[in-house]
């Protein structure tokens, strides 16, 4: 690969750095296809003291006006590192920050290198734990917006459900009372959890689930340090609720899931203020 005088890395020198198939170059092919083509990539030199956080934020840039997109590998490090003229460690930072956000992934072998990711959850759930285990988001914060959040999901889930997602619901519930009964704790709460994301999931809507992952991500934590209890309420309440769902009934759909975890929330947070 080269740089040309103004500076601008082509299309086509990317591509040259890239296996064949199945890994996609930018550009390559799009016109074949019918998507607009994006201008060339273009990296400037890096002249700041924070170099790492200019190149991820020029790729950064790159991903954001189309010009890379989830699959595209970057060129090799030496010749990225030459185009913002910086040593290969500070570009390395670069690409190690990126990696942690969920932007790009390495990979080894002779196919290997960075790679621009499909979008993730991940970050957002990494975010919001540590928020939680911070003390920004305190446990009332959590279980009211759990309450809100769940109301949503259910009113949207009796217009949007499939018969598979009542199915998988409905089985669920079935895994998790064969659970109770067995007394597994920690497994009754993993499906208790699964529950919700099954149900944000049937909304088909990519930002509830990632929002819904993180309160259960966050639960899971909550929980695990209140500890093991016992409630007989959650179960009759999931059967109550699928009721609702089969019958497309929004409003008492609603109506059972607020009730439900408006009784959760007064009994863990009791449970909480018991064990602090």
């Amino acid at each position: 690969m080269r740089m040309g005088l103004d500076g601008q890395l082509s299309c086509a020198n990317v591509a040259c750095t890239r296996p064949k198939a199945p890994i996609r170059a930018p550009n390559q092919n799009r016109r074949e296809e019918g998507i607009p083509v994006a201008a060339p990539l273009a990296f400037q030199a890096i002249t700041t003291h924070r170099a790492f956080e200019d190149i991820a934020g020029q790729i950064r840039a790159q991903v954001a006006n189309g010009y890379l997109r989830p699959g595209d590998r970057l060129p090799p490090e030496r010749e990225l590192a030459t185009l913002f003229q910086v040593s290969r460690n500070t570009l390395r930072e670069a690409l190690r920050a990126l990696e942690i956000a969920g932007m790009i992934e390495s990979r080894k072998g002779a196919n290997g290198g960075a790679f621009v990711r499909p979008g993730s959850s991940g970050v957002v759930v990494r975010g919001l734990s540590d928020l939680y285990h911070l003390g920004a988001i305190t446990p009332q914060h959590l279980t009211e917006a759990r309450i809100w959040l769940s109301e949503l999901v259910v009113r949207v889930v009796c217009e949007r459900a499939t018969e598979e997602d009542l199915l998988a619901l409905e089985a669920n519930v079935a895994q998790a009372a064969v659970a109770d009964a067995n007394n597994h704790f920690e497994e009754r709460q993993r499906l208790h959890r699964q529950f919700h994301l099954i149900l944000a999931k049937a909304t088909r809507n990519p930002i509830i689930e990632i929002t819904m992952e993180g309160v259960m991500e966050l639960m899971g934590l909550f929980v695990e340090r209140i500890g093991p209890s016992q409630n007989a309420f959650t179960l009759p309440s999931r059967r109550r609720l699928l009721s609702c769902l089969r019958a497309r009934d929004a409003e008492g759909a609603a109506r059972e899931m607020a009730q439900f975890l408006e009784r959760m929330q007064a009994h863990y947070l009791t449970l909480w203020n018991e064990r602090r």
